[in-house]
Order: structure tokens, then C-alpha cells, then sequence
């Protein structure tokens, strides 16, 4: 089936064309490990997670890394200066860098099973790979890529690379004036960037490393070179992130790369937008406050409730967070699992494969058409209303559904089943009778606050023209 993504270089969308055909390799990148992962971070993550779908859907050998940033992200990506974050969250929560970073990155692997994203096929740490990133820097050195500033750190020197900034429209030139608010004055360009920072004289880091350049940190844009290029080659299919990384943090990318390795060095770059939060600004750790997956689960959500609402959206378009509209996607997502529940319980018969092939082929072509989720959920609304397709093809094709954007239709419907078929203890019973009197007799107050203490026991009272029926809350 053909597929089709936007290129962010080239600015169009492209049929996309494997290096090693039936293969395909991407890289992401992945979380800095400081602080809990924000929503919006998570929303740049689910859709990688979309994307290596739509590629297994479609047969490919999917081979994935995503990188674990455990040193150089310092606080202000644009000019190379501030603290190191993971320094600063380690102050921040009284506790050693590694620690910082070994709880975080288990807050953020909590938060990625939580949403049933598929583990990436390799997951490097920064710390890991400093004899690569290393390498790279003597690399580029040895072309003339590099200047030191004193007392500072060995930059790259951007005008060396003619096509710094082609990733977002811009040159070299256009990216000068006001490129970097406040840049270092020492930098021969205001877009140059570090590849090795110098430990300072005056204190002593907990992360710090020899190198020919004298104690230091690698800066934060070696490391997705690098293990890139270790793990998945000099030239890959995909490289993946937020919108707000192309315009420094992979343009720094490529320009560390392309001189090693020759261009293209990736050839499709896919760029995520943001997630707006109330204020309607891009939500980020930066601010201060921020909402993570523990806000979602403490207000009693399904974390599959934050999936279904960023499978409704677009990955190209920003999409605007709130409570209100996580309660609505909570009441859409609950009507489909009481639907895919009956269909479990319906008797059955056979899988039309006619019709099973057709419905499934209009899904797989939606996703591989630039990674249309939401045509998915609509055409799952339709088959699933329709009355021409019976019940065991309509399960088929929800299993369909669920492999393409992991919502976990069968899984939460089989729970709700057996939640269902639990009986109740009597002293339940009694109470569901005592409403059904005072219902019978218009005691409406009555028959509210028993529901309210059924509600508070744990259980629920689903009402039908038939009667009622007892379910144990999920």
C-alpha cells in the first residue's frame, strides 16, 4: 500500500520509499528525564507510536530508537547557556543526578505503558554513548567545523554549512538576525552551537567527562547524532520530534551530521505540533506548571481517554487541551466499549472476509495517507453502526482498529464484561429493590440517594425499559 507523509525539507507530502525495501528505520527523540513528562511531550509520543503502527499494519520491519537525554539539555536551548537541566532538577529535588534520572525515566515509562505505546526496538542514554559523541566533535574538528571559545566550550561554526536551516525554509543568513535573543558574544555566528561544554572552574559537576578538549559535557544536539548514526547508520529513513525542535535543535543536527556522513542524511523529517493548554499557549515544562499523565489518572480517566483524544486530532495541527473536552472524549470512548462489550457477547457467527478485507484496507489506507487517525475513529463509528455487517466481522475489524491505533477496544470491552457478569452481594440487591419501590411510587428523592449509596459501594444501576441491572464499577 502506498504511504504518505509531510516532509518537513522538502515542505510537501511524499510517498515514502525505504532505503532497504520492507524496512524501515526511525529515530526519535525522546524525553530529557528532569521532571515528569507533560502532556504535551506525551501527545509528540503517542504519535511516533501511531506512525510505527501504520508501518507494521503495512508489513514493514520496523526498527525504532528513541533516545533518553540524561545530560547537556541546558535551559535555554537557543543560545547554549543556563543550567544543565538534569543539574537543575537534581538541586531542585535534593537528590543526585543519576537518581534524578533513573525515577524520572521510570515516571516516564509508567506514563508510556499507561498509553500502550510499543517499546521502542532501542532506547540509549546520553551518558552512554559520550566516547561516540566524542568522536563526532574530533570529526568535525579535523574538517574545520569547530572553533573553542575559551573558558566556554568547542562550538560549531555555522557558516561553514551552507544549508543550516534548510530544514525550516531559512539559510544561514536569514536565521542571523534575532536567531538567538541574547546570544553569546563570543560566537562567530548567533547560531552556532556547542558540542562540548567545560565543566566549570569553580565548581565541580556530578556529571562531567574527560575528552582531548579538557573536563566537560557533551551539548545536548551530539547525542541524537551520534547514536543515530551508531544505531541505525549513516543514512536512515525517518527522523521524528515536536515542532519546536526543527528550527534549532534539528537543524543543529543535520549540520553536525551531513559534513560525516553527506546528505540527504535522513530523508523524511516529520515534526508534531503542540498541544495548546487553557491559555491557548504551547504547554511545556518551562512555565512552571504543566499537566502529566498523573493529573489524567487522578481525575479518574482511563489513560486511554488521553489516546483517543490526541488519535481525534492531526498531527500536523496544534490541538487545545482542557477538562471539558477530556470529559466528552471520556463519554465517547465509554459508549464504544459498552458497544465492542455487547459484540462480545453477541452470538457471533463468521467473519466475512469480503467485507473484513474492504473495512480494513479504507483503515490501513487512512493511516498510510499522512496518518489520518482520526478517518479511523470515524470509519470504526460507521462499521460498528452499520446494520450490513454482522457482529463477528464488526469485532474483527475493532481488533483492526485496535492494532492501528491501540486504544484497547477489546481489552477495556472484555473487562467490562466480566465486571458485569460479576453478581452482586445482597446487601446490593436489597438496596436496587428498595429503589425500584421508591421509583415505582415516584419517590424520586428516595430512589436518587440509593443510587448514590449503591454509586458509593462500589456499584452501579444501569436502567432499561426491561428494568435494571447491577454492574460493579470499573
Amino acid at each position: 500500500m502506498t504511504i504518505k507523509l509531510y516532509n518537513t525539507l522538502t515542505r510537501k507530502l511524499e510517498e515514502f520509499k525505504p532505503l532497504e525495501a520492507g524496512k524501515v528505520g526511525f529515530y526519535s527523540c525522546g524525553p530529557t528525564v528532569y521532571h515528569y513528562t507533560h502532556l504535551g511531550n506525551l501527545r509528540t509520543f503517542l504519535h511516533n507510536d501511531f506512525l510505527k503502527r501504520m508501518f507494521l499494519a503495512n508489513g514493514y520491519d520496523v526498527r525504532h530508537v528513541m533516545n533518553i537525554t540524561d545530560v547537556g539539555h541546558l535551559t535555554n536551548d537557543d543560545d547554549d547557556s543556563g543550567e544543565d537541566k538534569m543539574e537543575k532538577g537534581a538541586a531542585r529535588d535534593n537528590k543526585s543526578v543519576w537518581d534524578i534520572a533513573k525515577f524520572y525515566k521510570g515516571e516516564f515509562l509508567r506514563d508510556f505503558n499507561d498509553l500502550n505505546m510499543i517499546a521502542p526496538t532501542v532506547m540509549p542514554h546520553a551518558t552512554d554513548y559520550i566516547a561516540e559523541q566524542i568522536e563526532l566533535v574530533q570529526k568535525l574538528e579535523k574538517m574545520g567545523y569547530t572553533y573553542e571559545i575559551p573558558g566556554d566550550g568547542i562550538y560549531y561554526d555555522t557558516s561553514k554549512f551552507a544549508a543550516y536551516g534548510a530544514l525550516t525554509g531559512g539559510t544561514l543568513s536569514g536565521n542571523r538576525a534575532g536567531a538567538r535573543v541574547g546570544f553569546n558574544d563570543a560566537k562567530r555566528n548567533p547560531t552556532d552551537f556547542a558540542l562540548w561544554k567545560f565543566s566549570p572552574t569553580d565548581a565541580k559537576r556530578q556529571m562531567e567527562w574527560d575528552s582531548p578538549w579538557g573536563v566537560g559535557f557533551p551539548g545536548w544536539h551530539a547525542e541524537c547524532s551520534a547514536m543515530s548514526m551508531k544505531l541505525l547508520g549513516d543514512h536512515f529513513d525517518i527522523h521524528t520530534g515536536g515542532e519546536d525542535l526543527s528550527r534549532v535543535h534539528h537543524a543543529n543536527e543535520i549540520a553536525q551530521s551531513e559534513p560525516i556522513t553527506g546528505a540527504p542524511w535522513v530523508n523524511t523529517w516529520l515534526h508534531y505540533s503542540f498541544l495548546l493548554d487553557k491559555s491557548g499557549e504551547k504547554m511545556a515544562k518551562s512555565k512552571g506548571e504543566f499537566l502529566g499523565m498523573d493529573a489524567v489518572r487522578n481525575r479518574g480517566y482511563d489513560p486511554m481517554v488521553y489516546r483517543y483524544f490526541v488519535a481525534m486530532g492531526h498531527y500536523q495541527s496544534q490541538l487545545a487541551f482542557s477538562w471539558e473536552t477530556m470529559d466528552a472524549t471520556a463519554k465517547s470512548y465509554a459508549n464504544l466499549v459498552r458497544r465492542v462489550s455487547e459484540l462480545l457477547n453477541s452470538e457471533k457467527g463468521q467473519v466475512d472476509d469480503t467485507v473484513y478485507n474492504k473495512w480494513r484496507n479504507e483503515m490501513i489506507e487512512a493511516m498510510s495517507d499522512n496518518l489520518k487517525t482520526a478517518s479511523v475513529l470515524v470509519l470504526l463509528q460507521e462499521f460498528i453502526k452499520s446494520s450490513d455487517i454482522n457482529d463477528a466481522t464488526k469485532l474483527a475489524l475493532v481488533h483492526v482498529v485496535d492494532e492501528l491505533l491501540g486504544l484497547q477496544f477489546i481489552d477495556r470491552a472484555t473487562k467490562l464484561v466480566a465486571l458485569e457478569n460479576e453478581s452482586a452481594p445482597a446487601e446490593i440487591v436489597a438496596l436496587a429493590e428498595k429503589r425500584a419501590a421508591a421509583k415505582a411510587n415516584r419517590d424520586w428523592a428516595t430512589a436518587d440517594a440509593l443510587r448514590a449509596e449503591i454509586d458509593a459501594a462500589g456499584w452501579t444501576i444501569l436502567d432499561s425499559k426491561d428494568g435494571y441491572k447491577i454492574v460493579k464499577k470499573a
